[in-house]
């Protein structure tokens, strides 16, 4: 059911560098884009991240209040290295891995350059 999420972003090719490396262990990838946007992920049949200078240039990039983008990992081992990833690439914490529902969902969360807010996570 879901196309793609948009995140707005200040600097593209700084936004670029950050999600293809993020999402390279995952076998995600950039997958087609135009001047002011770049579209992430496995292909284009599957759900993907847009990440996009905002239409309306006068006004910067900004996160929504309460919005995130979570992304699904396979274990919780592969979340720890998500977020360790993102945490090398500049990213900043906004909670390291842990459980945060017993025996059924193991996040952690992390802010791009931007302000947009990530989750990684493993549900059971």
């Amino acid at each position: 059911m879901l196309g793609y999420v948009t995140i707005g972003v200040s600097d593209m090719d700084k936004a670029r560098k950050f999600y293809g490396a993020l999402f390279a262990d995952m076998g995600g990838e950039e997958l087609f884009g135009f001047d002011r946007i770049k579209f992430f992920g496995k292909g284009k049949d599957k759900p993907m991240l847009a990440i996009c200078i905002p239409f309306d240039e006068s006004e910067a990039a900004s996160c929504g209040n309460g919005g995130m983008v979570a992304f699904s990992a396979d274990s919780n081992e592969k979340v720890d290295a998500l977020y360790a990833k993102a945490i090398a690439l500049g990213a900043t914490d906004e909670g390291e891995p842990g459980e945060r529902v017993p025996d059924f969902f193991y996040g952690a969360y992390a802010r791009d350059a931007d302000g947009n807010k990530l989750c990684f996570y493993k549900m059971s």
